[in-house]
């Protein structure tokens, strides 16, 4: 009597056994499991980076990227680019540190500031995007020169300002007396709060509606999606990450003309490590986060294997260019073999990269 009962739990363990592997070694899945593997072998090298709050420090260096890849994910998961993070990165460190200066009263301010900033960075890049067509790539790569330009100018070159120790404190203070951790740093719960908003967001209708229009405009405008203005969003919302970035680096990082040096293709790097596909239409915002943690894992890695650092923009770009074409290849397979089977309502699996509920109408 016994037999007919254990072999469908024996069936529903083993196939659950298949979905788990083949998540693993999909291309948002195998991002985890290559976390996993590097913490693991940086541990073997450094014992002490398993401890509390020598980890929990590697949580704060990466929480700016981080950061930072969160609002890449979202303009990329619409099917454009943002290169202009890195300079806006860089002008925010840059207005923090010489308007501010020694007067706490200042803070909350130039804060404000600095977000009106960064929003209308973004707003800019979308509208030229949307409404003029031009190529995201051409207006974020323009927008970064311009940045960078007038950041140069304001500094000359060298590092000048620095903002009162209550706003830097924002960066590299935290709950100090904490049980085991030692203190639990502002940028790691910081980085925790953005990453629940980003899931909510990307699971309500404007996070459906980004990954539509990534996928295919057409069949969205038909849906009623306000094209343009989905878009424009998703800049502001990558221009308002880059600034919270700004902030938190202001804390450790020093005001340096070049201190956000590179950060948008770090970005880039890390979305796409995390699956998330070039062109837009598919993608999970807690894999673009896990690729962040991947790739500073990896340069950890390699600096205690005695890598030299002068290598990290080579690993960048074998990085980019391995997980695109295995993201691509994998793709491939998933449709080809989707095409050999039934729909998913005659019984055939859905695609788990797309969300599956319906795109609604946006009035």
């Amino acid at each position: 009597m016994s037999r007919p009962v254990s072999e469908p739990r024996s069936a529903s363990r083993s196939d659950a056994l298949r979905r788990l592997a083949i998540s693993l070694v999909s291309p948002r899945g195998a991002v985890f499991l290559l976390l996993v593997l590097l913490l693991i072998a940086i541990t073997a090298l450094n014992p002490n980076f398993a401890q509390p709050d020598q980890f929990i420090r590697f949580i704060q260096r990466v929480a700016p990227i981080a950061i930072v890849a969160m609002g890449q994910y979202f303009v990329i998961v619409s099917g454009e680019f943002d290169l202009s993070m890195g300079s806006l990165v860089t002008a925010q460190v840059v207005i923090a540190g010489n308007l501010i200066g020694q007067d706490d009263a200042l803070a909350i301010p130039v804060l404000l500031l600095m977000l009106v900033f960064g929003a209308i960075v973004g707003l800019v890049n979308g509208l030229i995007t949307t409404l003029l067509k031009v190529p995201s790539f051409i207006v974020t790569l323009g927008m970064m020169l311009a940045l960078l330009g007038a950041v140069l100018f304001w500094t000359g070159g060298a590092a000048t300002g620095n903002p009162a120790d209550s706003f830097r404190e924002i960066g590299r203070g935290g709950i100090r007396d904490v049980p085991v951790f030692e203190i639990i740093p502002w940028s790691v719960i910081i980085l925790a709060v953005l990453l629940a908003a980003a899931i909510w967001f990307s699971r309500a209708s404007w996070g459906r509606l980004l990954v539509a229009v990534g996928d295919n405009p057409v069949a969205a405008r038909y849906a009623g999606a306000r094209i343009w203005w989905v878009k424009t969003s998703a800049f502001i919302v990558s221009s308002l990450s880059a600034t919270v970035a700004g902030v938190l680096l202001v804390g450790y990082a020093g005001v340096h003309p070049s201190v956000g040096r590179g950060y948008e293709f770090t970005a880039i790097t890390a979305v796409v490590l995390g699956g998330v596909v070039l062109g837009g239409g598919r993608g999970w915002v807690v894999a673009a986060v896990a690729g962040a943690f991947t790739l500073e894992a990896l340069f950890v890695l390699l600096n205690f294997a005695g890598v030299p650092s002068t290598l990290r923009d080579a690993v960048q770009g074998v990085i980019i260019i391995l997980a695109v074409a295995y993201a691509a290849t994998t793709f491939r397979a998933r449709r080809r073999g989707r095409s050999a089977q039934t729909s998913p309502q005659e019984g055939g699996e859905p695609d788990p990269d797309r969300d599956p509920r319906p795109l609604q109408r946006t009035q």
